[in-house]
């Protein structure tokens, strides 16, 4: 008998994994032969420790032993093997979640229609629909860079990865992006002026 499909799994092991404060990200199922593995990749507002992963890791395996034992699911005689990890910096950015864990870094953003932006993310704000955040850029000379910034609806965000940064991030740029999202609009509005 095949392994439950990956939807199935996630659903059977979100509550272990949310009581540790972590969210599921993702679950992969690869079929091979004999033997199979069970990829789940996990994240937090805090980034999971190795420990955090090790007790996710204990949470999940017995989930789906007690959902096997229970008959919410039937692994069969199919052996696997479970790997639980991080997303990754490469990892797409697809929720709120995201956007919110990922404040004051650099990212790629493709925006519906082909544009392109690289940014850093400033406040998050959920209240209003389309959900929007404060992308923040710099101006100016090198070495005496000054910050800028525009909101931007989510709805418009084809695709966002976070860019990995080798150098320290200008202090203008950390300043605009740290403020809470009223106070960011109205600097943005202050600037424009």
């Amino acid at each position: 008998m095949p392994l439950p499909p990956a939807p199935e799994i996630a659903d059977l092991i979100r509550p272990e994994v949310a009581a540790l404060g972590l969210d599921v990200e993702d679950v992969q199922v690869r079929r091979a032969g004999r033997k199979s593995q069970v990829t789940v990749l996990i994240d937090g507002d805090e980034p999971p420790t190795l420990d955090d992963i090790e007790a996710a890791t204990r949470e999940i395996s017995a989930a789906l032993d007690a959902a096997e034992a229970r008959g919410d699911a039937d692994f069969g005689d199919q052996e696997y093997t479970l790997e639980v990890g991080t997303p990754g910096i490469g990892a797409p950015l697809t929720s709120a979640r995201h956007w919110r864990r990922n404040r004051n870094r650099l990212v790629r953003v493709r925006l519906t229609g082909g544009d392109q932006i690289v940014a850093r993310i400033g406040a998050y704000d959920d209240a209003t629909d389309p959900a929007r955040v404060i992308l923040v850029t710099s101006t100016g000379p090198k070495g005496r860079p000054k910050a800028t910034g525009a909101v931007l609806e989510l709805d418009s965000v084809e695709q966002a990865v976070v860019e990995v940064e080798f150098s320290k991030a200008p202090a203008p740029e950390l300043e605009l992006a740290g403020l809470d999202f009223d106070d960011a609009v109205t600097r943005l509005e202050e600037l424009d002026k």
